[in-house]
């Protein structure tokens, strides 16, 4: 009997590390790019991005741990910085609202606002935006957070919409009323999955922009809508699981807020079926139901390009990092060649690979219970920094004030010491470091 006993748990730890990926070592980050003296400037102000990952150890490596972890408990003991909600009645009647936090920690020779585009149904309250506003606040950024319309139990939906995979208006009028407050604050835009999406979108649409934009930094999103929903139909890696949850919390916004989205005006209007959008099993079902029929789109397909990012790359011209994962599990590897080829052909871009961290994770150290700040979180704070820099045209051999950062002149050429994928601009085939 204790030999079974014995041969059942082995099998059960076996399972359980592999699931858990134990087995796995920390890897530096890929770093993806043409411009030299731009990721140069980068990695000046956060060298260490050319170090390994180190997730938390017992469940770190594996993407799903990271992801689900991320999901119901955000980050450890998390700060709730203290801030002001500000709102804006728009054109179309909606009430749009963002919370506006000041920085508390070293002050800056610059003025730097960076503004916040978070992921799907996520607001100011989401535990991930907290912890990371926190940490920038401290280290002397103001930072303006986008609340989703219709995402906020306490704020109402008053007008006939909620927000969408590729509605860019809302971010825009946030930017535009930030630079009514602050006219000579220099902007970063920094979006979380959906809101990366949303971002480098925004700044590739023919539209008028603040010249005060000086970069983006967009983390996990999956660039063509058309593609990732290929991938997340499928039950491989638990891909349709995800998307259970997705398609769950964005129908319960739209039935949280149906006095205003599902009246009989509404209903008249764009043909729309409660049923059809209660009984909605996935986003594309959703999306046929309802977020086609209120922007307007004839298919869903037509829905998912307008909304992609991945169709607007070729126009972004603002310097751009990117961040994605490749254990990100609703973000596989297969979704990132489009970014990697676009920064090996385009100036002033970088794509950062980590082989760890899942889908906004990015849990790093201890044994069992990982650091209060994420890799994530120190990770953007640099690269604010590094795209402040990069924007002033300083000499990495300059002297440059950094709350978190210091290099002397001894330090190594963090340039050979990073892993670094380099294109020639005439050479379409290969790559090399």
């Amino acid at each position: 009997m204790s030999t079974v006993l014995l041969a059942v748990i082995a099998v059960i730890l076996c399972i359980l590390f592999r699931i858990l990926n134990v087995n796995s070592q920390p890897h530096k980050p890929l770093i993806y790019g043409r411009d030299k003296n731009f990721i140069e400037n980068i990695l000046f102000i956060a060298p260490f991005l050319t170090e390994p990952y180190i997730p938390t150890r017992l469940w770190g490596f594996s993407g799903h741990v990271q992801t689900i972890l991320h999901s119901l408990i955000g980050r450890v003991r998390c700060p709730w910085p203290i801030g002001a909600r500000i709102s804006l009645v728009l054109p179309d009647r909606s009430t749009l609202t963002y919370d506006l936090y000041e920085p508390v920690g070293a002050e800056h020779e610059d003025d730097v606002t960076v503004a916040i585009c978070p992921g799907i149904g996520n607001t100011s309250e989401s535990v991930y935006i907290r912890t990371y506003v926190h940490y920038s606040q401290r280290h002397g950024y103001r930072c303006a957070v986008l609340n989703h319309i219709g995402a906020l139990n306490s704020v109402p939906v008053t007008g006939a919409r909620i927000f969408s995979y590729g509605h860019t208006d809302d971010f825009n009028y946030m930017v535009e009323n930030l630079m009514e407050r602050y006219p000579n604050t220099k902007l970063v835009l920094v979006g979380f999955s959906l809101g990366g999406n949303l971002i480098t979108k925004y700044l590739g649409e023919e539209r008028k922009r603040p010249k005060n934009i000086i970069g983006g930094i967009s983390i996990c999103q999956g660039y063509n809508a058309i593609d990732t929903m290929v991938y997340l139909l499928q039950w491989q890696n638990f891909r349709r699981f995800y998307l259970y949850i997705m398609t769950d919390n964005y129908r319960n916004i739209i039935t949280r807020h149906k006095r205003m989205l599902l009246n009989q005006d509404m209903k008249s209007k764009y043909k729309l079926d409660e049923k059809m959008i209660v009984s909605a099993g996935t986003l594309p079902d959703l999306d046929e139901a309802y977020s086609r029929r209120v922007y307007g789109f004839n298919s869903v397909t037509e829905l998912y390009k307008w909304s992609s990012s991945a169709f607007y790359l070729e126009r972004v011209k603002t310097p751009m990092i990117f961040i994605n994962a490749r254990d990100d599990p609703i973000v596989p590897d297969p979704l990132l060649p489009i970014v990697r080829e676009f920064v090996s052909s385009h100036d002033k871009k970088m794509f950062l690979e980590s082989a760890h961290g899942g889908h906004l994770g990015f849990y790093e150290g201890g044994l069992l219970f990982a650091n209060p700040v994420t890799w994530l979180d120190r990770a953007l704070v640099g690269l604010v920094g590094g795209l402040l820099m990069a924007h002033n045209k300083c000499s990495p051999k300059e002297h440059v004030e950094h709350a978190d950062y210091t290099v002397s002149d001894e330090e190594p050429d963090l340039i050979k010491s990073a892993t670094i994928l380099y294109r020639d601009p005439l050479d379409k085939t290969q790559l090399h470091s």
